[in-house]
C-alpha cells in the first residue's frame, strides 16, 4: 500500500494481525526474561587459582595453557587469576585452601593429598595393569572414573570440591642417583623422595621414602635428608637443577606411570556460576590436556638431550629386575589397601577398563622400538 491510499479489508486484517503478533511476542519475551536470572554480558567473574608448582616449573606453563583457554573462550567474562605455589599457601595445602574458599581453584596432582585417603592416588599414581596414562584418562572420562573421584571427594571425605583432569603424563623416570642402578638390591635402605602411593610401593621394596614437594627436593638432598629422588620429567628436573647434584638418570618405572593434573574448584563457587561458565571450565581441561601433552613432548625430548650433551648426565634404562620387583611390590600393597571397600571399588573399575583397553592397544599398536632402531640404529642401548 502506498502513502495516501485507503487500505482494503484484507490489508487491514493482515496489518492488524501483524501488530497483535508483535505485541504477543513482546509479552512472551518479557515473561521469559522474568523466568531466567539476569546475567549481564558485561559482568566479569574472576576466580583465584593457585598451582602447586615452583615459579620456574614447566607445570606453571601448562597451568597457564588451561587459564588462557578459559579466559579466551569466555570472551573475557570469566577470568582466572593464576598464582604460583606459595603465593597464598604451600604446595601440599592447595586442596584445603580450595575446600575452605581461601582459593577458588587449584592446579595440582591428586597424589599430593593421598594422606586423606589412599584412593586419591588411584587418580594419578595408581597400579599399572598394562594401561598407560592415556588409557587411564579415558577411564576417568568414559569409564566411570570421574564419578568415583567425585564420590571420594564429596561423599567419602565430605570436601567442598569439584574437579577435572588434564594431561596424560608420560611415564615418570625412576629418578636421579649417585650411581647406576643395576638391580633392586641397590635400592634397599636408600633415602628416596617420591609422593602418593609410590611411597608405599618403594617402601615395600625396602626404600626409605620421604614425601616432598618439588621445591624442597634439592635442599633436602644437600642436607642429607634424601640420597636419591624422582620428580617428574627432564624439563622440570633440569629447571630445578637436578643435573647439578646428580649425573645418573634412570628412566622407566612403574611407581608413577599414569599421572595427570587435577584441576579443582570450590564446589559452592563452581555451582554458583552460570552453566556456560561451568562448561567452559570443564571443557577447557580437555583442550589444555592436548596442549599440555604437545608442549611436554617438545620440551621433555629436547631437554633430555640437553642434559646428556651439555651437562654430562648419563641416562640409563631401569633394568627389568627392578621393574619386576615394583610389580611384586604393587601386589603386596594392593592386597592390604583393597580391604577398604571404596579403594577396592575404584581399583576394580580401573582394572576392568584397563584389561580390555590395554588388550586392544597392545594387540594393535605398531612396534615403535623396532622402527626407531631401523632408522636410528644403536642409540637406545637396551
Amino acid at each position: 500500500m502506498t502513502s495516501g491510499q485507503t487500505p482494503n479489508k484484507a490489508e487491514a486484517r493482515t496489518d492488524g494481525g501483524r501488530r497483535r503478533f508483535l505485541k504477543a511476542g513482546a509479552a512472551t519475551a518479557g515473561a521469559a526474561t522474568l523466568g531466567f536470572p539476569m546475567i549481564s554480558r558485561a559482568q566479569t567473574v574472576t576466580l583465584k587459582m593457585q598451582g602447586a608448582w615452583g615459579a620456574k616449573d614447566i607445570f606453571n606453563d601448562m597451568a597457564m595453557q588451561y587459564v588462557d583457554r578459559v579466559n579466551e573462550m569466555s570472551g573475557g567474562r570469566l577470568k582466572i587469576d593464576y598464582l604460583v605455589s606459595g603465593a597464598v599457601v604451600k604446595s601440599f595445602q592447595v586442596q584445603d585452601a580450595v575446600h575452605k574458599g581461601i582459593l577458588d581453584a587449584g592446579h595440582q596432582v591428586a597424589a599430593y593429598w593421598y594422606g586423606k585417603h589412599k584412593a586419591a592416588s588411584l587418580f594419578g599414581t595408581g597400579p599399572v595393569f598394562g594401561q598407560n596414562a592415556h588409557h587411564t584418562l579415558a577411564w576417568i572420562y568414559n569409564g566411570g572414573g570421574l564419578e568415583l573421584y567425585h564420590e571420594l571427594l564429596q561423599k567419602v571425605l565430605k570436601l567442598n570440591l569439584v574437579g577435572f583432569f588434564a594431561m596424560p603424563m608420560p611415564t615418570q623416570p625412576l629418578g636421579w642417583f649417585k650411581e647406576r642402578i643395576t638391580g633392586p638390591e641397590q635400592l634397599r635402605g636408600l633415602k628416596y623422595r617420591t609422593v602418593g602411593l609410590a611411597t608405599d610401593i618403594m617402601a615395600a621394596m625396602g626404600v626409605k621414602v620421604t614425601q616432598l614437594p618439588g621445591g624442597e627436593i634439592i635442599p633436602a638432598l644437600e642436607r642429607g635428608v634424601i640420597e636419591a629422588f624422582e620428580y617428574n620429567n627432564p624439563t622440570s628436573d633440569m629447571r630445578f637443577g637436578a643435573q647439578d647434584v646428580s649425573k645418573v638418570y634412570m628412566m622407566g618405572s612403574y611407581h608413577q606411570a599414569a599421572e595427570f593434573f587435577e584441576i579443582i574448584f570450590n564446589k559452592r563457587k563452581f555451582e554458583s556460576l552460570p552453566k556456560e561458565f561451568q562448561a567452559i571450565l570443564r571443557y577447557a581441561a580437555e583442550a589444555a590436556s592436548t596442549a599440555n601433552f604437545n608442549l611436554a613432548m617438545d620440551s621433555y625430548s629436547r631437554d633430555l638431550q640437553t642434559l646428556i650433551r651439555q651437562h654430562g648426565v648419563k641416562v640409563y634404562r631401569t633394568p627389568q629386575s627392578v621393574l619386576e620387583e615394583q610389580l611384586k611390590a604393587w601386589d603386596r600393597v594392593l592386597e592390604q589397601l583393597m580391604q577398604d571397600p571404596f579403594f577396592r571399588k575404584v581399583v576394580e573399575s580401573q582394572r576392568a577398563f584397563a584389561h580390555r583397553v590395554a588388550f586392544y592397544d597392545l594387540m594393535n599398536q605398531a612396534d615403535y622400538k623396532l622402527a626407531f632402531e631401523h632408522y636410528f640404529p644403536g642409540e637406545l642401548g637396551f
